[in-house]
């Protein structure tokens, strides 16, 4: 008898030959982007959304609809990276780029997977934490074992592991639908959040940088190129051209939903804390306030939503980790020794007595730094025609990519600038 990620290649085949037709075939190409997804709704964006509502109120949406944006655009060019050659991001940089860069790439690669981890490690070990009132060590030792016994259904194949996240991603966007529901937005003023760009000071600016990083996760862009690089039994380039549909329809729901949830999260924190509670900005701050403001169901289910991020993102984390490492190196580690590494740090910072939303937020601006590594790499690959053959991306498309990483470059610069004390005249305040 088949299993399940087999039928869901034979089923895939059957789309890409004509023998199989209708709306529930095409939910058979769902699952790389909304894996991917995940990694738009880790804690880091719980810590960075909850300051920039608290402290701002609507005033940083534009920021997370730009950062959403720019995430749809990057995982449909790693998608197609993966779909058209067959290899990953970090399996071609090895392959076309000298070996001295390829370590250095490598390198900032994984100290960007650490952050990654220590950001969605911490986070679902805070919600367990304060969910069922035990010590923040405890919590993380459950996360630890949730998470490797998450990983073990990857020996399934593809699907259930799947159908696991993509329920998880369900659990958050419910979540926040119904926090959405109990609070009180005031739309109007979220709408000009939306489209006013406006940077009022240098502390709006180092959150600013950190939702971009919390957003558009370089694990995230490796990841969705490995997702997609064998899935389906592609013969030709007709049927490329048919899993690249279905592909960027699913990259532009599954980041549309997950940009909604970031939004929910910014507007919540707008409408429970800006007024009169402006200073939280620490998650379980967030949520002893959130229980007298909007009772006990909100809070509860504001740590509801942050213990399934964590946990999914956690997993989603560990193996774009290891598709990092097999891709630049060549080498593949047994999964719990790669859950361990990845752990380690956020153990160090917990025993050193570190505030955990801080390290949550200083994580999101390490990442920041490190996304221009495979932000450049897939502009170079998804462009040259040697590669991608009549796939390789056109000039409107390269144009809007290289406007995408100069954005995240220009914020970065001026994020270090402000960092070192260099003056920023148009920041106002």
């Amino acid at each position: 008898m088949q299993n399940m990620t087999h039928r869901t290649r034979s089923g895939i085949t059957a789309v890409l030959t004509g023998q199989r037709h209708g709306w529930r075939s095409r939910l058979l190409f769902a699952g790389p982007a909304i894996i991917a997804s995940v990694a738009y709704m880790d804690p880091g964006n719980y810590a960075t959304n909850i300051q920039a509502g608290a402290g701002y109120g609507y005033t940083l949406l534009w920021v997370v609809l730009l950062a959403n944006l720019i995430a749809m655009l990057f995982q449909s060019l790693s998608a197609r990276l993966g779909i058209v050659t067959g290899k990953n991001l970090a399996e071609l940089s090895r392959d076309h780029f000298p070996r001295p860069l390829v370590w250095v790439m490598w390198a900032v690669s994984e100290v960007a997977a650490m952050a990654t981890d220590l950001a969605e490690f911490l986070g679902g070990a805070i919600g367990l934490a304060l969910l069922f009132n035990l010590p923040l060590i405890v919590g993380m030792a459950i996360t630890a074992v949730v998470t490797y016994a998450i990983l073990l259904f990857e020996r399934q194949g593809f699907r259930p592991m799947e159908l696991i996240i993509g329920a998880l991603v369900a659990v958050i966007g419910l979540c926040y639908l119904a926090e959405l529901l109990i609070a009180t937005v005031d739309w109007p003023a979220a709408a000009q959040g939306m489209m006013q760009p406006v940077l009022p000071d240098s502390a709006a600016l180092t959150i600013a940088v950190g939702i971009i990083g919390a957003t558009v996760m370089p694990h995230a862009i490796y990841l969705h190129s490995g997702l997609t690089q064998s899935r389906a039994d592609v013969r030709n380039d007709d049927d490329r051209r048919k899993v690249l549909k279905f592909s960027n329809i699913e990259v532009v729901l599954a980041l549309a939903v997950a940009g909604m949830v970031n939004m929910a999260m910014v507007m919540m924190a707008a409408s429970a804390f800006h007024q009169g509670y402006s200073e939280v900005a620490e998650i379980e701050t967030a949520y002893h306030t959130l229980t007298p403001l909007l009772g006990a169901a909100a809070a509860g289910i504001f740590l509801t939503s942050l213990i399934a991020s964590g946990i999914s993102s956690s997993v989603v984390g560990t193996m774009a980790g290891q598709m990092i490492m097999q891709g630049f190196l060549h080498i593949r580690v047994p999964i719990w020794l790669r859950r361990l590494v990845t752990m380690l740090p956020a153990f160090v910072v917990v025993a050193m007595g570190v505030n955990a939303t801080q390290a949550l937020v200083v994580s999101q601006v390490i990442l920041s730094i490190a996304l221009p590594v495979p932000m450049i790499a897939l502009i170079v690959f998804s462009a040259r025609r040697d590669i991608m053959g009549d796939f390789c991306v056109g000039p409107v498309l390269r144009g809007l990519a290289v406007l995408g990483a100069t954005a995240v470059l220009a914020l970065n610069f001026v994020l270090l600038a402000d960092t070192f004390g260099v003056p920023m005249p148009f920041l106002a305040g």
